[in-house]
């Protein structure tokens, strides 16, 4: 199951940043481009940030995760590059 969150964890990283490039690159230059891609990159990026979240809430016990460290975990999904720091940092057994 860890090695699901960890894919997971990448894949939620990957949109994220994909959902932040679609904003910052393609709408300023291509507005309908932009249009096109928002829904299905936002769809999967919020289905894998759901993902994540609900991963880390079924790892929490079985990974003996105290509150601080489930809290930095849950609060990285929030943070660009950080389900990337992560997936090295906490899934090191997957």
């Amino acid at each position: 199951m860890l090695k699901f969150f960890k894919i997971i964890a990448i894949l939620e990283g990957i949109s994220y940043l994909a959902l932040f490039s679609n904003m910052l690159f393609i709408k300023p230059t291509n507005l309908e481009l932009y249009k096109t891609l928002l829904y299905p990159i936002g769809m999967s990026h919020g289905v894998l940030f759901i993902g994540y979240v609900l991963m880390a809430i079924l790892l929490k016990k079985p990974q003996n995760w105290d509150f601080k460290t489930f809290s930095i975990i849950q609060l990285a999904s929030l943070i660009p590059f950080g389900t990337f720091y992560i997936e090295k940092k906490y899934c090191v057994n997957a």
